[in-house]
């Protein structure tokens, strides 16, 4: 049985009319009630990440600014990146749910999670808010993963955005291979294949920018084959995903060309990998897509994957 975190209370995030709104769940809830996935996941209860959790990755004077603008009842951190009264609160329960699905996913019978959260966390950098996230939910899953005993894990990103917040978490350590598939070039203008990581952490970031109108085909043939061949090289013992869904054709922040079957290759790809390194171990997080109909589409079938494998 695959794990399902989600709380109503991440609709509190309130963003406004913004591309990065409480609909986008409402309507993946909506389809996965409807077709019955939801009732056939396990569901546990959480508590919210610590400030020992947060600084584990992020800066005191970060989670500090980001506290006290939502006091102050809440403002722009950037020019795209919205906070309200009630979104650090929010911020910290998602960050808690995918630390918690890391936990269980490592120590019980589970082999697979679904995190259904926002705010998203890719952008975050350890230092500052961007790109429509607070904090780096993935990345500080990551962390709790090998704080919990794993030493090596992968984090797979197939957001149409380059996780640029994820990969400076970790560009120095060879713990955790980080793999971005993204529309190049794009926002945020980072992840370019010369990116590899830096010191020990050389080899152990693997990005592959892909042109708009690259065809279905050729995209997941070089998914295919960069991220065979990373995970080879990394052998994890957990795999993350960050799951954004902003390549669907009809996204209109990102669109990349992809349908919705697409993501059922890919979660088959990603879970294919798990069960060769990782025990079957898969962590998946919800990161962007902007079309809350065809979303909740596309989170439906990568759920229907993962639970056809529980």
């Amino acid at each position: 049985m695959t794990l399902l975190y989600y709380d109503p209370r991440f609709l509190d995030h309130d963003t406004g009319n913004h591309p990065e709104r409480a609909d986008r769940l409402r309507y993946v809830m909506a389809e996965l009630n409807s077709r019955g996935l939801a009732d056939r996941c396990q569901r546990n209860a959480w508590q919210p990440a610590d400030r020992q959790r947060l600084t584990s990755l992020h800066t005191a004077t970060h989670v500090d600014s980001l506290e006290q603008l939502a006091q102050r009842g809440g403002g722009l951190v950037d020019p795209d990146t919205v906070v309200s009264a009630q979104s650090v609160d929010v911020a910290k329960l998602a960050v808690g749910a995918v630390c918690d699905a890391v936990v269980q996913v490592l120590t019980d019978d589970q082999r697979s999670a679904l995190c259904l959260v926002r705010p998203p966390g890719h952008h975050a950098m350890p230092d500052r808010a961007m790109g429509f996230c607070l904090f780096s939910n993935v990345a500080l899953a990551a962390q709790a993963a090998l704080e919990h005993g794993a030493e090596r894990v992968l984090v797979v990103d197939w957001d149409v955005h380059h996780g640029n917040g994820t990969q400076a978490c970790f560009y120095d350590d060879p713990r955790v291979g980080y793999f971005s598939v993204h529309r190049w070039p794009f926002y945020p203008g980072t992840g370019d294949v010369d990116e590899t990581g830096v010191n020990d952490g050389l080899g152990a970031t693997c990005n592959l920018p892909l042109p708009y109108g690259i065809a279905r085909s050729e995209y997941h043939s070089a998914v295919a084959g960069e991220l065979e061949s990373f995970a080879d090289h990394i052998k994890p013992e957990l795999v993350l995903v960050s799951a954004g869904f902003d390549s669907h054709r009809a996204d209109p922040v990102g669109s990349l060309g992809l349908e919705v079957e697409d993501f059922q290759t890919l979660s088959a790809l990603v879970t294919d990998i798990a069960d060769t390194h990782a025990q079957g171990r898969v962590v998946s997080v919800l990161e962007g897509g902007y079309n809350p109909s065809v979303l909740a589409e596309c989170v439906a079938t990568h759920l229907e994957h993962l639970l056809g494998r529980s």
